[in-house]
């Protein structure tokens, strides 16, 4: 056994304590529990193991990546494993645990400005790809656009949850940067049934909502968010929207306020993306009738963040006062 043959096949758990309408059931794929402890571990292993088949990755070679950190991790884990290099890029907004984790792993990892407009030199995909263009015999994964990131989703995370749960399914809700997890989770749910409803969570400050409901791509609507890993300043190529029913906008007020009842009430300790995801998958319940079943995913653990989503210092100073992250029983 490697750390490769224990990833996937996480437990899926039933969440028991946010105000549900009757017969609605909320159940939520802990992928913390993966070895590199995210959901992203599914994908870069996949995404490996498939340019090792073909002579993309050869031994020793350096795999170069942009990432919010979660797969960087696990490409370090990975790359440590399997006997690689590896050179990350990442915004400035990752906190100190991830880019320690990193390193760590004996990873190389390259800071660069969340500011930067998608097309500057300085944001962290251009310094990705500059960097696999001067690294001779380097991989890059390319996750936004590589069509592999959904499917590794749809071979693995969507069927765990069809074996799980089956028909009862009644809708899949998750957040998005790349749209690996909600293309490929949600491909693979319709096929087995075309009514399963699939909805995708956007931060305010990232693009897909608008693009999503409007058909719009507007410059003016990137803006800074805390919550790591979700939203994008661009189209990802791997996000599907064909396969996606609605687009719901939420903010980090909503995503934080979530993450402080699944740990104190459920006790879960979740990155802010998994604080969003079940917002969201809580607003999708409340337009159901049962009986329904609501099915997300906690992509990261709460480890990661203890130096801001559940640090009060942090909070207050970020403009997130007692209210903003306080159990609000109207929402949750």
């Amino acid at each position: 056994m490697n750390v490769q043959s224990i990833i996937g096949d996480t437990p899926l758990v039933e969440l028991t304590t946010f105000d549900v309408p009757s017969g609605v059931r909320l159940f939520a794929k802990l992928e913390f529990m993966n070895p590199g402890g995210s959901i992203k571990d599914r994908m870069v292993d996949y995404v490996l193991a498939d340019a090792e088949r073909r002579g993309l990755l050869r031994p020793g070679a350096t795999i170069v990546e942009n990432t919010s950190g979660n797969t960087g991790a696990a490409i370090a884990m990975l790359a440590a494993a399997r006997g690689y290099r590896a050179v990350l890029t990442m915004p400035d907004k990752v906190s100190k645990e991830k880019r320690d984790a990193l390193r760590a792993l004996g990873a190389e990892v390259v800071i660069c400005p969340t500011s930067a407009a998608p097309d500057s030199e300085k944001h962290y995909v251009s310094c990705a790809r500059r960097i696999h263009a001067e690294t001779p015999g380097s991989f890059m994964l390319n996750q936004y656009d590589n069509p592999l990131n959904a499917e590794a989703h749809f071979r693995s995370t969507g069927p765990e949850i069809w074996e799980a749960l089956g028909p009862a399914v009644t809708a899949f809700v998750a957040s998005g940067s790349t749209g690996g997890t909600i293309s490929g989770v949600s491909r693979y749910l319709k096929q087995r049934n075309p009514a399963v409803t699939s909805v995708l969570l956007d931060p305010v400050g990232s693009v897909y909502h608008r693009w999503f409901h409007h058909g719009v791509l507007d410059p003016a609507e990137i803006a800074p968010y805390f919550v790591e890993g979700v939203g994008e300043d661009h189209l990802a190529q791997c996000m599907d929207f064909s396969v996606v029913d609605d687009v719901l906008r939420f903010t980090d007020a909503d995503a934080f306020a979530a993450c402080h009842h699944l740990a104190r009430h459920e006790g879960l300790l979740c990155g802010g993306s998994s604080g969003a995801n079940v917002w969201g998958a809580l607003r999708v319940a409340h337009s159901l009738k049962g009986p329904a079943t609501v099915v997300t995913v906690l992509p990261d653990s709460g480890g990661r963040y203890l130096s801001k989503i559940y640090n009060p210092q942090w909070l207050s100073e970020n403009g997130f006062g007692p209210g903003a992250t306080s159990e609000r029983d109207d929402d949750l």
